[in-house]
């Protein structure tokens, strides 16, 4: 009996010191486990690599993000090319310069357009902008040129705060003087009635014949679009943001880093925005200045889409290219965005990050009966707020739900009625998707 009692003290012994050993123990464990997750959150350690199975869905993803539907009854066919265009179109291929100086291109960066014509002035603005820009030495700049003006080559070729890539749209209007899609000797002019004249083309809906200048708008705007997301090795097999700013945008010191607080905010946020924008869909606006994010209708001053968002745009090419509009925004608002079933929103901060700057349109100035008078200063005032990121992540959204402007059921303004237009506009949306493309 003695012996028994011996044993069953031990026993209570051993429990009486396993239990705080134990309760160490656990909490040990669940320091351990809290230091992992917050080490990962910080970024100083990784997280498990993906297996087998969730590579093989993230590809499956990035291959549905590139299916596209095409219309097997509609040729794609592309001007004969000049030796002009060739030559451009040989240097849309050469690689960005300054890579050597900016080798990496980090985690998270976002790729920026500037798209132009010619307005140099203009184009010296916005560069002098973009120089100034917290995280542009990150990010790749891609010029695209509608048309080709030394000036604006050189201004472009001056650039050394980034990568820079430039493209030319070697099917422009300005590189073809006597030929489709330029101005074809026998094409009706201005309110020509075809059979009287015996001139070709058709006209718009009030009437009025195409005009090579005017149409370019919407050409380049396709075209580029196109190249950038499926036809430069660049960017082709980049899924993420990328930013589009016009040659008259100026840029704020803050608009990479708020662009880069609203991609990552976007899917938590807003995730039924399907962009994000720096600046109110209202050009004139400065915005609210409320301690809100703000979901709105898609602006055209500094927006940035994914891959997907692409992939349902080049979906509705044959709306945007056959809708008798010269503007491309206009027929994306009035047109495209309407056929997705849903409101359009895009999340923008409550202060602008980019502006819209000069009284000329695109392609005014240059004509002597269409003078456009304008000294290219750019009168944009910066705080000091409009200099850092000034975007809160746990703002909450403000959603405009009533949408101002052009919208489904206008008719458009015209400058868009002639059949080839609308079918060189088409073929840009399968020219990288078709082995060979007629030429014309």
């Amino acid at each position: 009996m003695a012996t028994s009692s011996s044993h069953q003290h031990r026993r209570a012994r051993l429990r009486s010191r396993a239990a705080p050993l134990f309760a160490v123990v656990v909490l040990a464990v669940l320091a351990l486990t809290a230091f992992l997750r917050a080490s990962i959150r910080a970024g100083g350690i990784s997280p498990p690599a993906a297996s087998a199975a969730d590579r093989a869905a993230a590809r499956n993803h990035t291959i549905a993000q590139r299916k596209i539907l095409l219309d097997p009854s509609f040729t794609p066919r592309l001007p004969r090319q000049s030796a002009l265009s060739l030559s451009l179109a040989q240097r849309n291929a050469l690689p960005p310069r300054n890579a050597a100086r900016f080798p990496h291109l980090p985690e998270g960066h976002l790729k920026i357009v500037l798209y132009v014509h010619n307005r140099p002035r203009y184009l010296r603005l916005v560069v002098d902008s973009l120089s100034r820009v917290d995280g542009i030495d990150e990010a790749l700049l891609v010029v695209s040129h509608d048309g080709y003006f030394p000036e604006m080559d050189e201004i472009v070729k001056g650039i050394t705060f980034c990568q820079v890539k430039q493209i030319f749209a070697p099917y422009s209007p300005h590189l073809f003087p006597d030929s489709f899609p330029g101005v074809t000797a026998g094409d009706c002019r201005d309110k020509d009635k075809a059979a009287e004249k015996r001139c070709q083309g058709n006209p718009d809906q009030y009437g009025n014949h195409r005009a090579p200048r005017i149409v370019s708008l919407k050409h380049h705007w396709w075209w580029m679009m196109n190249t950038v997301w499926d036809g430069l090795g660049e960017t082709s097999d980049f899924d993420g943001h990328i930013l589009f700013i016009e040659e008259d945008h100026y840029i704020f010191p803050n608009a990479y880093r708020n662009a880069q607080l609203l991609v990552d905010l976007k899917p938590e946020k807003c995730p039924q925005c399907y962009a994000v924008n720096l600046a109110p869909s209202d050009v004139k606006a400065k915005g609210e200045g409320w301690e809100s994010m703000i979901a709105e209708k898609m602006g055209n001053i500094g927006y940035a889409f994914n891959r997907t968002v692409w992939r349902k745009i080049h979906a509705k090419a044959k709306q945007f290219c056959s809708f008798d509009e010269y503007n491309w925004d206009i027929t994306m608002w009035a047109t495209v965005y309407p056929s997705f079933g849903a409101p359009v929103y895009s999340l923008r901060g409550p202060r602008r990050s980019a502006a819209h700057f000069g009284k000329c349109g695109l392609h005014q100035g240059h004509d002597p009966g269409n003078v456009c008078v304008d000294n290219g200063v750019g009168a944009v005032e910066l705080d000091a707020i409009d200099k850092v990121a000034n975007i809160k992540p746990d703002w909450p959204v403000h959603i405009i739900r009533k949408q101002q402007g052009y919208q489904a059921g206008f008719k458009g303004w015209g400058g868009w009625g002639d059949r080839r237009d609308q079918e060189l506009c088409l073929s840009f949306a399968y020219m990288y998707h078709v082995k060979d493309p007629l030429s014309a």
